[in-house]
């Protein structure tokens, strides 16, 4: 990924909503909301947007997100004036809302106590937006506030509709024009009738609904044959729900010119390798190349600890066996990624700024650089629940569809400190029966993400008449409503009493279980 703009996509028959990022943690959020209510729309960094950006990309309707910057600073980010002229309808969330109010002629101020953080609750005024349709049933309603700035005078022809104790223009609208601006924010999941509210502004600016995965597959599948010609293509096969499912629309679309290479590097779960092969070569006709490369990676991370350290050893190795194999079959000419569209916004820094590193090993970042490959990347529109949706449209198996996420570098984030074979044949093992003890509990499909880490720690216990000295692990089980934070999964005593005695009485080496109950980000959750 690089830190270039995000290009547009090539949507010309989509309706089209323009969602300009002024930063907010939660942008995504506002994509992911429109997604579910079938609008297609893209996210673009405010300084990437100009007049002749809107002319090419003519939107439908746009949001203005929310941000860390304070309006009234010298230099802060401003959206084209144009956005106010094109005739469509704005909707401004939080910093969006100051921003409008300061270009059409009000005042946003900061001043001690004008800070809002957290759950409030709106009271309609006597005047009522169609925007709002299905809220205030019961009068008041929850919304979630975030912000230090307010604005002090609104702008000429708005009005208010709802106010909340720390922000009396909560809701402000001028409805002659269509613009819309709320100080709190609507796209989070504390905003219980956000939904709601998109769904108003979409149906007030005309959109129809028509971004379906029927449609992006039958476009998807002649984009990547207009891409590829008579070309071949290789395809990096991890066996998760992103490559599954690129590999599977690659292979409707070009057939016989796709060939997936999975690595096997010696991390992978119990009996992985086997079911990722099968599954593809056997059920699907895929053809695929089993590279198995455990030796090569495990004699490299021996003796390391630093987890840094480990991303980029099995990185550059994954570099060095996907080119093996693309001279292995006469040279290929485009290399498949399963990148989605979070992958895209996140390498893109909304400030024009170098963007912060989340993770320094994407499968096989720096490949086609190396290579001389161009890239497919058939899924890079897409969020993680749309590829679910996408995989059952092409008929991939419902447990490979629903599988928790697996971290590139497998095992070796979850095996803290030295990695040994023998340390991950024990996590294989205990990886396994809490796996085993979630599906047979029902839980599975409740869980996010879970497994099993063992801990660089040797601990004293007793077992039976005798003494043993050995490994403890750690449960990690977390829950998420949208993949932006994670909290762990309130197991009971007995089910955590049950899998403890399985694992301690079947796996040799581990006498001790622990559960983790920490609450983090995704991106953070693997452990390491």
């Amino acid at each position: 990924m690089t830190d270039a703009p995000i290009e547009p996509a090539d949507q010309a028959d989509h309706q089209k909503l323009l969602i300009i990022d002024f930063g907010s943690q939660v942008t995504q959020l506002i994509a992911r909301r429109l997604r579910e209510i079938s609008v297609y729309c893209e996210i673009h960094p405010f300084n990437a947007v100009d007049e002749a950006f809107l002319d090419e990309f003519a939107p439908r309707a746009i949001i203005l997100s929310g941000g860390p910057a304070s309006v009234p600073d010298e230099g802060s980010p401003k959206p084209p004036a144009k956005v106010f002229e094109l005739g469509v309808p704005v909707l401004g969330i939080c910093y969006g809302q100051q921003v409008m109010m300061h270009m059409l002629g009000g005042e946003v101020v900061r001043t001690h106590g004008s800070a809002e953080f957290g759950r409030a609750y709106l009271e309609p005024t006597e005047d009522r937006l169609e925007i709002f349709n299905g809220w205030f049933q019961g009068h008041r309603e929850q919304v979630w506030m975030s912000h230090g700035d307010h604005v002090s005078q609104l702008a000429p022809g708005f009005a208010p509709y709802a106010t909340s104790p720390g922000a009396p223009f909560a809701v402000v609208a001028d409805p002659a024009r269509r613009f819309f601006a709320t100080q709190f924010h609507p796209e989070v999941h504390h905003t219980p009738n956000g939904s709601k509210l998109f769904e108003n502004f979409c149906a007030l600016a005309g959109f129809t609904g028509d971004w379906t995965m029927q449609a992006y597959r039958d476009q998807a599948v002649q984009a990547i044959r207009d891409q590829v010609g008579d070309g071949k293509v290789i395809c990096a096969l991890s066996g998760g729900v992103d490559s599954s499912v690129t590999a599977a629309l690659i292979h409707e679309a070009i057939g016989d010119q796709l060939t997936c290479v999975f690595v096997d590097h010696g991390l992978l779960r119990k009996n992985e390798g086997d079911e990722v092969v099968a599954m593809f070569r056997d059920h699907m006709n895929l053809s695929i190349i089993h590279a198995d490369e455990s030796d090569l990676f495990l004699t490299a991370l021996e003796g390391v600890s630093d987890p840094e350290q480990k991303r980029k050893i099995i990185g550059k190795l994954f570099i060095d066996v996907f080119e093996k194999h693309a001279h292995a079959i006469g040279g290929a000419d485009f290399l498949a990624q399963g990148t989605l569209y979070p992958d895209v916004i996140e390498s893109v820094s909304f400030s024009g700024g170098p963007s912060v590193t989340i993770k320094s090993h994407h499968n096989v970042g720096g490949l086609p650089e190396k290579m001389g490959m161009q890239l497919v990347e058939p899924l890079r529109e897409l969020f993680k629940d749309e590829v679910r949706a996408l995989g059952r449209d092409l008929g991939l198996p419902a447990h490979f569809i629903g599988r928790h996420p697996f971290p590139g570098p497998g095992l070796a984030i979850r095996c803290p400190g030295e990695i040994t074979r023998a340390k991950l044949e024990i996590l294989r093992e205990a990886d396994a029966i809490f796996i085993d003890q979630i599906r047979k509990h029902g839980l599975y499909d409740e869980i996010w993400q879970a497994f099993v880490a063992i801990l660089p720690v040797r601990t004293v216990g007793v077992m039976g008449d005798g003494r043993t000295y050995d490994y403890a692990c750690a449960l990690r089980a977390v829950t998420s409503v949208d993949g932006m934070t994670a909290d762990y999964y309130p197991f009971s005593h007995d089910f955590l009493g049950e899998t403890a005695t399985r694992i301690i009485n079947n796996v040799r080496g581990i006498n001790r279980v622990t559960y983790d109950i920490t609450s983090k980000p995704p991106g953070t959750i693997e452990w390491e």
